[in-house]
Order: C-alpha cells, then structure tokens, then sequence
C-alpha cells in the first residue's frame, strides 16, 4: 500500500503506509500502518515488481559491503 505525499515545493513521493495479503478464497488482509493526512486520503494498492524488490534489496549487481571493522578499544 503506497499513499502520494506532496513535498513543500509540490513535488510528490510515494510513501508505503502499510501491506495487504491476498487470501485464497480471492480476498484480501489489508494492513494499515499509517494513513495519509492529505486531503484525499488515497491510498493505492499495488503489486510489487521484480524490479521493486531489487530496488529494496538494494540491487543485486552490488556487491555485499564488508564488515564494519572492530572497535580498537
């Protein structure tokens, strides 16, 4: 679930405010974790891509940072 916050300078993002599951007997769970204060209150539902959970992992391609090194003391 992802609902369009507008920035001061009238850009928009889109913020993710919460998750729904779909159920098999073709309903769904919808959980909210936050709703949005504008003046609509819209809320979009969508499917995650492949290219979306890349995005959340951070791209595949890259590789893992190292460990953070020990504290000398």
């Amino acid at each position: 679930m992802i609902a369009p916050i507008e920035k001061k300078d009238g850009s928009k993002f889109w913020l993710r405010v919460g998750t729904a599951f779909p159920n098999k007997d073709g309903s769904t769970n919808v959980y909210v974790d936050a709703w949005p204060t504008n003046t609509k209150g819209m809320i979009q539902l969508r499917e995650m891509t492949d290219e979306d959970f890349g995005r959340k992992r951070g791209h595949d391609d890259q590789p893992p940072a190292p460990p953070p090194e020990p504290i000398p003391f």
